[in-house]
């Protein structure tokens, strides 16, 4: 499973993490990134006050993770960043 988090702000250059689990449920490890076995920008961003939430998740592998991660414009892929 691939998955976007958004953040509700820009946490220096950053708006968006793309992350691939093996789980089915990506609850689990989005709440595992706040610990220490997470992203630490991911990490930083929480600990900064940046509200992130899991605004995407694909069935995928992490081919798809890389090709989103290679086109820097997640923000194509992240329904959040779409509205308005």
């Amino acid at each position: 499973m691939v998955y976007i988090l958004h953040f509700d702000k820009p946490f220096h250059h950053a708006r968006h993490y793309v992350g691939y689990t093996g789980r089915a449920d990506v609850k689990e490890r989005f709440e595992e990134h706040f610990t220490p076995k997470g992203n630490p920008l991911v990490r930083a961003a929480h600990k900064a006050g940046i509200k992130i939430i899991v605004a995407r998740t694909m069935k995928g592998d992490r081919s798809l993770e890389r090709q989103i991660k290679d086109t820097h414009n997640t923000s194509r892929f992240c329904p959040c960043c779409k509205k308005g």
